[in-house]
């Protein structure tokens, strides 16, 4: 069994991540529109129709802003713990909201996402692991600092969303007032580049075969900073640096360390390639 992945945008201005296989997938949070979602999507040559649950991190607006018109248009069960759901203001359909447990994997066909804890300043912070068989991706952002829980994780995962937020140079020097940058570098603020590289050099897997470095601040990181920093380091590990901007290509995970990209295709041609993998 293999994975298919892709982030439909990352970073404050909305998040959401696609993880599927071939007949279901998940969202991890849907912070853009349902319109902007279902486009991108499109260009990739990925259907809302496979997707058979939003799994909500938490509840700030760059992480839940479309989930109430994506479930209401398209029926799709919201999963979010109690305590994330309430401090949300979201109003879902009888039906749509779906509780999780710290610790307790959900199955969704033959994906299992597993939720556990993280270091955020929200009500309920949630990282995720989406597994299918033997192969499993992570997604980590919006974390103050690498825990046991992220790292414990992260050493299984044969790639990874993993949050590069700030430089800390920009950071410092930036125009930000001082009890915002204390925030941001905060145990329960955001990863800085220097902190998930830390992460990435000390806790890699041999076997991870992408990296998407995820959440930069529009102020206080640069893409191309990121992809040097990280690129020289890299090994056999393919560095994306996913974008607030636009969708990233689907790549193909699978349990070797081969790394496999799936280009922007239209819909018809992904198709075809999605039986190739079979």
């Amino acid at each position: 069994m293999s994975l298919f992945i892709s982030s439909i945008n990352s970073g404050s201005n909305g998040n959401c991540y696609y993880v599927g296989n071939q007949h279901e997938a998940v969202l991890i949070d849907a912070g853009i529109s349902c319109r902007e979602i279902k486009k991108r999507m499109n260009r990739l040559g990925l259907s809302l129709e496979k997707v058979k649950a939003v799994f909500v991190s938490h509840e700030h607006s760059d992480h839940i802003r479309g989930i109430e018109s994506l479930s209401r248009k398209y029926g799709i069960p919201v999963y979010i713990s109690p305590d994330t759901l309430k401090s949300s203001g979201l109003f879902l359909s009888k039906g749509v909201a779906h509780s999780f447990k710290a610790n307790e994997a959900v199955q969704i066909g033959n994906l299992a996402i597993y939720p556990f804890p993280k270091n955020h300043d929200a009500s309920d912070p949630f990282s995720f692991i989406i597994s299918s068989k033997n192969v499993q991706v992570g997604v980590f952002t919006d974390i103050g600092l690498p825990c046991e829980n992220v790292i414990h994780h992260f050493k299984q995962c044969h790639a990874a969303f993993l949050e590069a937020n700030y430089d800390e140079k920009m950071l410092e020097e930036g125009g930000y007032p001082i009890y915002l940058k204390q925030r941001i570098r905060s145990d329960k603020g955001h990863l800085s580049n220097r902190q998930a590289l830390d992460l990435f050099l000390s806790h890699r897997p041999a076997f991870m075969s992408h990296l998407l470095l995820s959440h930069l601040s529009q102020n206080n990181n640069c893409p191309d900073i990121v992809s040097a920093l990280f690129s020289q380091h890299a090994g056999r590990t393919k560095i994306i640096v996913a974008s607030r901007y636009e969708e990233t290509p689907v790549y193909h995970i699978h349990s070797s360390s081969v790394n496999t990209a799936i280009m922007k295709e239209p819909a018809s041609s992904y198709s075809q390639l999605q039986f190739s993998f079979a």
